[in-house]
C-alpha cells in the first residue's frame, strides 16, 4: 500500500515537473533567452535592447500584431522567426510581449483571436515583400 502510494506521489510529481518545463519552455521570456538575447541584449544590427524604452516606444506605438507579424517575417537586419526556423508564431509573439513589456508596454499574451490576425498580418507581408 505505502509502495503504491509512494509511486503514484512519484508519477504525480514527475508529471508536474514535464508540464512545468513545458510551460516553461514556452514562456516568452525562456523563448527570449533562448532566440532573442543573442542580439536584443546587445543591440546588434540596430536591434532594440531589452528595455530601452526610447527605442522600443516607435515599435510599441506600432501595436503588438503588426511588429509580431513583420519580426515574424524578418523586418530589417532581423532574420525571419529570430533565426530559428522552427520557432511558432505563440511562441514569437510571447517572446515580443516580454521583450515589449520590459520596455514600456502593457501587453497581454495573444489569445485566438490577435493570433488570427497577427497570422493575416504575417501572409499580407509575406505577400508584399514578394512583389
Amino acid at each position: 500500500m505505502m509502495r503504491s502510494i509512494a509511486v503514484s506521489c512519484l508519477i504525480s510529481a514527475s508529471t508536474l515537473l514535464m508540464f512545468s518545463g513545458a510551460s516553461l519552455a514556452n514562456s516568452g521570456e525562456s523563448v527570449y533567452k533562448q532566440v532573442c538575447a543573442s542580439c536584443h541584449t546587445p543591440g546588434v544590427a540596430g536591434a532594440p535592447k531589452l528595455g530601452d524604452k526610447a527605442k522600443w516606444a516607435a515599435l510599441i506605438k506600432e501595436g503588438q500584431v503588426q511588429i509580431t507579424a513583420h519580426g515574424y517575417v524578418g523586418v530589417r537586419g532581423m532574420p525571419a522567426k529570430g533565426g530559428k526556423p522552427d520557432l511558432g508564431v505563440s511562441d514569437f509573439a510571447a517572446s515580443v510581449v516580454y521583450m515589449a513589456n520590459q520596455s514600456g508596454a502593457n501587453w497581454k499574451n495573444p489569445d485566438d483571436a490577435m493570433l488570427r490576425k497577427i497570422d493575416a498580418e504575417i501572409q499580407r507581408r509575406q505577400t508584399q515583400l514578394r512583389k
